[in-house]
């Protein structure tokens, strides 16, 4: 109960980051006064919180503001993406203090390269600077589907030989931090309600798009994940996407030329940068491949939207920034017209404000959310 309380007084300064006093705290929590000043006494004494200047009541005593020290702890996210892996280092705000990427590397090799990964982990926190003793963890975001309980990449389709790998328990291994594995759409939603644009949102969605696509879950502040840690996906609802399909379909219709042909996710990235670029440009034929495309997506995300009663919807993911402005101006409108989605109250669709590396960023804000957040899950008794 101690711990749980004082992730909740942690996470509530978190969340404020112009700070909060002792008085304030107690009644964002429900906590007494005297829990809260012996929490806050401990905080500060680890050095994950700080003292941050007085705050005037009209009368009496000035209080002091609390807020997080941003440098006392830190957490590395790991994204496989099947064209390139991304590598970020956070501190306690969520803020990336050092990054690095690398394409990822073809064949079957995955003891090679999960030794490439554990080596760029390293060097990222050596070159940063940061004590070590300070990483809280690593988290990993790999594309579906997962094992999340074993750890395990379980055959993702973009990469091929990944079938049954513990690459949890290998990066903990070769990297000596503990380590999380989630899938990474769901990395990518964490990511968004750790600090990104539905940081004050309790219900949202967030609709990825990288190699392939998916939707990350926010429902009561609660990231739903399902049972084996799969949830996201969207091809039941007719929005599933990838970047090869949409490469292969511009090249069927003539839009692009066969060279543009994709050989691996690397490849077919290109390809898309190219198809943007002319729809950019005014190529009418080109613009209509994505906007078909955003169409599909639309339905989906209003479908999902629906069913969940959200108020945000947060599109994000690697490829995103290609297609942000044409697909925003063309889903937007199909939100507002719903029937279903905006009667009762507005729905704000948006771009995610954590930029491109979305998923390695969620995937170290796994780190900190488990070991800072308050967890409702530990307070059960075995």
């Amino acid at each position: 109960m101690g711990d749980f309380n004082e992730s909740v007084v942690l996470d509530a300064i978190r969340r404020h980051t112009a700070g909060l006093s002792r008085v304030e705290l107690a009644q964002a929590t429900g906590l007494s006064a005297q829990t809260v000043s012996n929490i806050t006494r401990r905080l500060l004494d680890q050095g994950v919180a700080r003292e941050s200047g007085k705050q005037s009541t009209g009368s009496g005593k000035p209080r002091t503001l609390l807020q997080i020290a941003p440098g006392a702890r830190y957490a590395v996210g790991v994204h496989l993406d099947p064209a390139v892996i991304t590598f970020v280092l956070l501190d306690l705000l969520g803020t990336v203090v050092a990054q690095r990427s690398e394409r990822t590397p073809r064949g079957g090799d995955t003891d090679q390269v999960v030794a490439g990964i554990a080596a760029s982990v390293t060097a990222l926190v050596a070159e940063s600077g940061v004590d070590r003793e300070r990483v809280l963890g690593l988290g990993i975001a790999a594309p579906g589907p997962i094992d999340a309980a074993a750890g395990l990449v379980v055959d993702p389709p973009e990469l091929p030989g990944w079938g049954s790998v513990p690459l949890r328990d290998q990066l903990s291994e070769a990297t000596g931090f503990p380590a999380l594995l989630d899938k990474d759409v769901i990395a990518a939603v964490v990511a968004e309600r750790w600090s990104g644009a539905a940081t004050e949102s309790r219900n949202f969605l967030f609709f990825y798009l990288g190699t392939g696509s998916g939707m990350g879950l926010v429902v009561d502040d609660t990231v739903l994940r399902g049972v084996s840690g799969n949830a996201g996906e969207v091809g039941g609802l007719g929005a599933a996407c990838s970047t090869r399909v949409l490469v292969e379909e511009a090249i069927a219709l003539g839009v692009l030329g066969g060279e543009f042909t994709p050989m691996d996710p690397g490849d077919a990235q290109r390809g898309l940068e190219q198809l943007a670029l002319l729809a950019a440009r005014g190529d009418e034929r080109a613009g209509s491949v994505i906007d078909r495309w955003g169409i599909r997506i639309g339905r989906g995300v209003c479908a999902a939207a629906t069913l969940l009663d959200v108020d945000t919807i947060v599109f994000g993911g690697p490829i995103w920034h290609l297609l942000a402005d044409r697909l925003l101006a063309l889903i937007e409108p199909m939100v507002a017209q719903s029937p279903f989605v905006k009667p009762i109250h507005p729905t704000l669709v948006i771009t995610t404000a954590v930029g491109e590396n979305v998923a390695a960023v969620g995937a170290a804000s796994l780190v900190l959310d488990r070991t800072l957040s308050a967890q409702p899950k530990s307070l059960l008794l075995g």
